[in-house]
């Protein structure tokens, strides 16, 4: 039988009662089959499925959501960006809804856009989503109207949770990772860390902004001043020409990778070698943090599996409204230590205390530096 050829010969779509008739069962197994339902055994599955590709049959999703009340859908609202973490993780979404057997529609926002997230979130609501997923990077300042109007699950990746009961959150844990990048650099030797923030409407900024701080506090460090770039490596570049005149600056950490690869190339215009005078620490680990010189430490973010267990928590959600939500794990922490951090340089002696020395070869006295101590050397 060709392909798509009902056997009763009649033309039109294939129907369920067609593969049933086919399959050898009835139509409400063939219902089963295809709505993923258990208590099916493997060999009737494999037959159903089998008569199924054999006559092209696809599920009347129309029909199945009259019956369900579900459409078996999952939106998506993203910030429309192709910077690396924000665009990893709607790829790491997309990969893992592919096992789920929903289908996927993504909405875009724009920055600056006044409906933002609440427009976008309306207009998945609107097509009969089952279930929504928000990786909004950025506070636009409608949270709590969009917590009023969602009554499907809400899968939240990195951002504060909606208010809401039925709300799961999934990609936590950047100030843990920020924390983990600060006290890699403290217990190298350096007296405190720079950081180089993200832009403080992103939450992933505030969070990894945070942890440094917080680090800092706890193990009663000075917090320098914070400079802030918009994620481009051109504005890491600025903040190094500004970091470099900072003689008393060993360490920094930056809230991405691509502002940390252009604060480097500033250092090393200013004379400051990386790590040998800096130690430089990245966020992401994108592609190419491996091959610049010299090759960057870097936080690993973990995109694939905070949306593989994000997704099944949804789903979950979706198909048992009334049972208690999965458990989130504990997100993991990955420092990958490259070339760029290294323990600080040794302190610099003053001019005035390498001429007492000079003066005192076989180990006499040294008075004090007569010279005030102003000029430094290496």
């Amino acid at each position: 039988m060709r392909r798509g050829a009902r056997r009763s010969g009649s033309s039109g779509a294939p129907r369920s009662v067609d593969v049933a008739q086919l399959a050898g069962v009835s139509q409400k197994t063939v219902s089963r089959v295809y709505n993923d339902e258990p208590y099916v055994s493997a060999d009737v599955r494999r037959r159903v499925l089998e008569a199924g590709e054999e006559l092209g049959y696809r599920l009347n999703n129309a029909a199945r959501a009259l019956a369900t009340g579900r459409t078996r859908s999952i939106g998506v609202v993203t910030l429309g960006t192709a910077l690396y973490g924000p665009a990893s993780l709607i790829m790491g979404v997309e990969r893992a809804v592919r096992d789920t057997g929903y289908a996927l529609r993504v909405v875009n926002t724009l920055e600056g856009d006044p409906t933002g997230v609440a427009g976008a979130v309306d207009s998945l609501l609107e097509q009969g989503v089952d279930g929504i997923v928000i990786s909004e990077p950025i506070d636009d300042g409608h949270g709590e109207d969009l917590a009023a109007r969602v009554d499907v699950p809400v899968l939240v990746l990195g951002s504060p949770p909606l208010s809401t009961p039925r709300t799961l959150a999934a990609g936590v844990g950047a100030d843990l990772m920020a924390r983990t990048a600060t006290e890699h650099l403290l217990e190298l030797g350096h007296d405190t860390v720079h950081h180089l923030a993200g832009p403080q409407r992103w939450f992933a900024a505030r969070d990894r902004l945070e942890g440094w701080r917080s680090t800092l506090a706890a193990h009663g460090r000075a917090v320098p001043r914070v400079v802030e770039g918009d994620w481009s490596a051109s504005t890491g570049y600025t903040a190094g020409r500004e970091l470099a005149n900072d003689s008393d600056m060993t360490a920094v950490f930056a809230a991405n990778d691509d502002m940390a690869i252009g604060l480097i190339r500033a250092l090393a215009e200013a004379g400051r070698r990386v790590p040998q005078d800096v130690s430089v620490v990245g966020f992401d680990d994108i592609p190419v943090a491996a091959y610049v010189t010299p090759p960057l430490t870097t936080m690993r973010q973990p995109f694939d599996t905070v949306a593989q267990e994000g997704l099944k928590r949804l789903v979950h959600s979706i198909e048992n409204p009334d049972a208690p939500p999965l458990s989130a794990g504990e997100p993991p922490v990955d420092l990958v230590v490259r070339a760029s951090t290294g323990p600080p340089p040794p302190p610099r002696m003053t001019l005035g205390r390498h001429r007492a020395l000079a003066s005192f070869p076989s180990g006499g006295r040294s008075g004090p530096p007569t010279d005030g101590g102003a000029s430094t050397f290496n």
